[in-house]
């Protein structure tokens, strides 16, 4: 591989996080998310994470920087990815369906006043919208990290995160920054 096109990965990733730098309304979106997402721990409430593909392992990342630990020692938060149970998942993508994973696993789970986080590139990963469709039957808040149209998540969302880019690799790097700013900032607000 080229020098020069290596240079052009790294300036096109940069592009889009200065697009996000320079968005005021993204990042008082990023602000609004924080809070809503501190509010649930800080009330008792569970944050649940779902993705495919690198998405779930975005979606695994960030449950575990909440539940595990970001920058500081401290109390777990409960959170965690919805897709990390493979006796589950395969027997429900069997017996029923994939596109159900998410939302039945949430009917099971999921109270009023709990997250769902769910990170789709395109905003149309089926099991994603079926799951937020479900949450909004339990009163879970639903925080969309998607691509730049939002996809069916747009309408789904209480929050979007719509990265401004139709690339995939080059959202999936966004989602884990914004991600990672909001892991920083929720542990600041509730531990200091």
């Amino acid at each position: 591989m080229s020098i020069p096109a290596i240079k052009n990965i790294i300036e096109g990733s940069i592009d889009v996080k200065k697009q996000l730098l320079s968005d005021e309304a993204m990042l008082n979106q990023i602000n609004v998310v924080t809070t809503a997402i501190t509010d649930a721990f800080k009330n008792g409430n569970s944050v649940y994470f779902a993705g495919n593909g690198g998405s779930a392992a975005d979606a695994q990342h960030l449950a575990a920087e909440f539940s595990g630990r970001f920058y500081k020692d401290r109390k777990a938060l409960p959170s965690d990815a919805l897709h990390c149970n493979t006796s589950y998942l395969t027997a429900v993508a069997n017996d029923y369906s994939f596109d159900v994973i998410y939302a039945r696993l949430l009917e099971g789970l999921a109270k009023p006043g709990d997250v769902l986080v769910g990170i789709s590139t395109s905003g149309n990963s089926a099991n994603i919208v079926k799951a937020f469709e479900m949450a909004k039957t339990i009163g879970v808040v639903t925080i969309g990290f998607t691509g730049a149209s939002g996809g069916k998540m747009k309408e789904l969302s209480d929050y979007l995160i719509n990265i401004p880019s139709n690339t995939t690799p080059r959202i999936q790097e966004s989602h884990i920054l914004v991600g990672h700013i909001i892991c920083e900032l929720v542990e600041i607000q509730i531990f200091g």
